[in-house]
Formats: structure tokens, C-alpha cells, sequence
């Protein structure tokens, strides 16, 4: 069985989004600190909306719109999830609790053991 090709086109329309939403991004970030003297509200204000910008140029682009598309193919998925009732919960929590308690009983008496073959008999060590 071979793997299906995967053909990647990108328009020079997309890259030019792609590039415009970067420019914009950095452009926000730069206003930001260039606006200081300006006080809070125009750099917040100029950070906003340049941001919103690159978030609209993004999204206009080819990979904004797959990733829209994901986000709801997402979406459908997580509604056909078929999600355990309260008793099921509770039941595999209780699972999960003895099994803990049981590893940690093993894992207590493993050390005790190994620790009174190396000390007491190997060594010789008596407390």
C-alpha cells in the first residue's frame, strides 16, 4: 500500500496574506513600544488593532481557512464522543484507586525485601 501524495499549492495571493499578517503582527508589536510616550490607551489601541489585522489577513489565507476548517471538523468530533456516566466514572476511579493501593503495597514490600537481603544478609549490616 503506498501513501497518497500530498500536493501542497500555494498562491502567490496566499503567501502575500501569509507575509502581510506577519508584517502586521510585527507592526503591532513595534507601535506598542514606539507609543509609550502616547500613554496606555494608544498602545493598547495600536497593539489591537494591528493584531486584529494579522489575525483577519491570516485567516483570509488559505492555511487560516484549513485551520477553520480543522477547528470544526474538531468540533463535530468532540460531539460524537460517547462520554461515561456517573456510575462508569466512579467505577473505573475506584479501579484506579485499588490499583494504586495494591502497586504501592508491591512496590513497599519490594523494597523491604531488598533492603533486608542487601543490608542484613549480604553485608552484614545489623541496625
Amino acid at each position: 500500500m503506498t501513501a497518497p501524495q500530498v500536493e501542497t499549492v500555494s498562491t502567490t495571493a496566499d503567501k502575500t496574506r501569509l507575509i502581510a499578517a506577519g508584517a502586521l503582527l510585527l507592526g503591532g508589536l513595534v507601535a506598542f513600544y514606539l507609543l509609550s510616550a502616547q500613554g496606555p490607551y494608544a498602545q493598547w489601541a495600536a497593539l489591537l488593532l494591528l493584531l486584529g489585522g494579522a489575525v483577519a489577513a491570516f485567516f483570509g489565507s488559505e492555511p487560516g481557512k484549513e485551520l477553520i476548517a480543522y477547528g470544526r471538523e474538531s468540533v463535530k468530533e468532540f460531539y460524537k464522543v460517547v462520554w461515561p456516566t456517573r456510575k462508569e466514572a466512579g467505577q473505573m476511579t475506584g479501579y484506579v484507586f485499588a490499583f494504586v493501593v495494591v502497586m504501592a503495597l508491591f512496590l513497599w514490600m519490594t523494597d523491604k525485601t531488598l533492603e533486608w537481603v542487601l543490608y542484613d544478609l549480604v553485608l552484614g549490616w545489623k541496625r
